[in-house]
């Protein structure tokens, strides 16, 4: 399931974000992939130990937090602390897959589930930089507005095409759901979805509260914590 998720950060916070990523101390990007990633990866990134990633990082999970969508669309148990990227001057990422497990600071480990992309940048103050996640339905092309979210399968093979002209900059991390499976986590989120709107609709309040327990039983079901 690939979803775009609207305004998942504000206009301030955005501006607050690249006044700080616009005067950063940028790395290799390839210093955080393995070997196998380093033939394909031609961006900057924070580093890991930057304090200025640990500061935007608590502002984007908590805006995440903050978005209903967000939850609802990928169910976290488990995130791995928001990295920043830009790309600039042909920088690129050719095709590849997430690693499936991943280490976090306490020593637990987190599965991949789902990948996400925080814009950071307006698309018209840069050409290329498209991210191009191929799955059963075939190649999708994702260049959103500053500001806005794409989630999408971390088992997808995507890539990120060269930035011709200006700067791609982003969040980028990785979420372990509480539901494992993708089909699953897609009818859970039509069912909240379903039951917002018939909420905000003032639909009748005993067919909502049935359709609610649904949700929750299948969730109670499904879940692996």
């Amino acid at each position: 399931m690939l979803l775009h998720i609207e305004q998942v950060l504000d206009a301030a916070a955005i501006a607050r974000m690249r006044a700080k990523l616009d005067g950063a101390e940028w790395i290799d990007g390839r210093e955080t992939v393995g070997p196998q990633g380093a033939l394909a990866k031609r961006n900057q990134q924070l580093a890991d130990t930057s304090p200025l990633r640990a500061e935007l990082g608590r502002e984007v999970l908590a805006a995440c937090a903050r978005h209903p969508e967000f939850h609802a669309a990928t169910l976290p148990v488990k995130i791995l602390p928001p990295r920043f990227n830009r790309y600039a001057n042909g920088g690129c990422y050719g095709a590849h897959i997430d690693g499936a497990v991943m280490a976090l600071a306490d020593g637990s480990q987190l599965r991949s589930d789902i990948a996400c992309t925080v814009f950071l940048a307006d698309p018209e103050s840069y050409d290329g930089g498209e991210l191009i996640v191929d799955d059963t339905y075939g190649e999708h092309e994702v260049k959103l507005p500053a500001g806005d979210a794409v989630v999408y399968p971390a088992s997808s093979l995507h890539r990120v095409e060269p930035v011709t002209r200006g700067a791609r900059v982003a969040s980028f991390f990785w979420i372990q759901s509480l539901v494992r499976d993708e089909a699953r986590r897609r009818t859970l989120l039509q069912l909240d979805t379903a039951i917002r709107q018939l909420t905000a609709g003032g639909a009748d309040a005993p067919a909502v509260k049935q359709l609610t327990g649904v949700y929750h039983n299948l969730l109670r079901q499904w879940s692996e914590t």
